[in-house]
């Protein structure tokens, strides 16, 4: 059972709230489906689904865990028997709440909460080797595009000026001469501070 919530509560009293959600789980598992309010099935999705993850343990102890909530043998029989063998391979989100619109004579927003009954079919996953073999077909690809747009910009670059070009690429070879040989002395210094060292 969870711990009652300090402020608002289902019913008034922290005991009341208990039993609350032990007689709307005895119902869920009696029935399969109940109609109520959102909050309440919202608070009794998770004990639910705790006590049908007991159930499919099918110990006594188990047993006797879910009897103190569920108090109805025949409840927890069926429980143990036809509803927890059936959610053997799920691994949880054993219930469903759907939303229904408010009820009439107060406007209180209701929702159905119900048993899941579809088979759980596993997603393959998807291992790391999968992943890694289709990534070296895409790059090629990429590379032909690369080319593509390599030759488009050589043309506009070509066909915009040739002599501004070539004065341009003379002064950048230059700055970058000087830029080589000024990193070149950086390490000089370095190599002969590490030799006196």
């Amino acid at each position: 059972m969870p711990t009652p919530k300090k402020g608002p509560r289902l019913g008034g009293s922290p005991a009341h709230q208990r039993l609350m959600l032990s007689n709307l789980a005895t119902q869920l598992f009696e029935h399969g489906r109940i109609t109520t309010t959102e909050t309440r099935a919202r608070t009794l999705r998770p004990l639910a689904e705790k006590l049908i993850t007991k159930a499919k343990r099918g110990d006594l102890h188990s047993r006797r865990l879910v009897l103190r909530t569920v108090r109805d043998k025949s409840v927890v029989h069926t429980l143990f028997t036809e509803i927890a063998p059936s959610f053997a391979e799920r691994p949880g989100g054993y219930t469903r709440i759907t939303k229904i619109g408010p009820r009439k004579g107060d406007n209180a927003p209701m929702a159905v909460i119900e048993l899941v009954t579809e088979p759980y079919t596993p997603k393959p996953r998807a291992t790391k080797q999968a992943e890694a073999a289709p990534a070296p077909v895409a790059a090629p690809l990429d590379e032909t595009v690369d080319e593509d747009e390599d030759d488009i910009s050589n043309d506009t670059s070509n066909d915009t000026s040739d002599d501004t070009s070539n004065d341009t690429s003379n002064d950048t070879s230059d700055d970058s001469a000087d830029e080589s040989s000024a990193a070149e002395e950086p390490t000089e210094d370095a190599d002969e501070e590490s030799k006196d060292a």
